[in-house]
């Protein structure tokens, strides 16, 4: 069977709120969208939707996810200056790391619903 990732789907209580903030910060373009209930965004090669969780998930205050997913994009910008502008636009970032024999540049951050997000950068030093 062959197969291919079109789209990944994340659960949300605030959809408008995260497609604000990738629309916002990573200019990712919408494809579609349900009022407060669906949205899709192009990432690339593959799509990103956030769908409204049921209502017996939906929780008073700040919604934040619990899971094993992390959101990876790969940048050729400065990951040093992006991460600085990602901070300055209020999200929540963690430290530009490497590993070696691993030649990127990585960096996590949470998008306002807790979702790991992860920079990743060639490593032309």
């Amino acid at each position: 069977m062959k197969v291919r990732l079109n789209r990944i789907i994340l659960y949300s209580q605030d959809v408008e709120g995260l497609k604000n903030f990738y629309v916002s910060l990573f200019e990712l373009p919408l494809v579609e969208e349900i009022k407060d209930e669906w949205v899709v965004l192009n990432a690339g090669t593959i799509e990103i939707a956030f769908h409204r969780v049921g209502a017996e998930y939906r929780t008073e205050g700040k919604f934040r996810a619990e899971s094993n997913t992390k959101i990876v994009f790969e940048t050729e910008s400065d990951i040093f200056e992006t991460r600085a502008a990602l901070i300055e636009a209020g999200a929540v970032m963690r430290e530009v790391k490497s590993y070696e024999g691993f030649d990127y540049l990585l960096c996590d951050g949470e998008d306002i619903e807790g979702n790991v997000f992860q920079l990743m950068r060639k490593n032309n030093a």
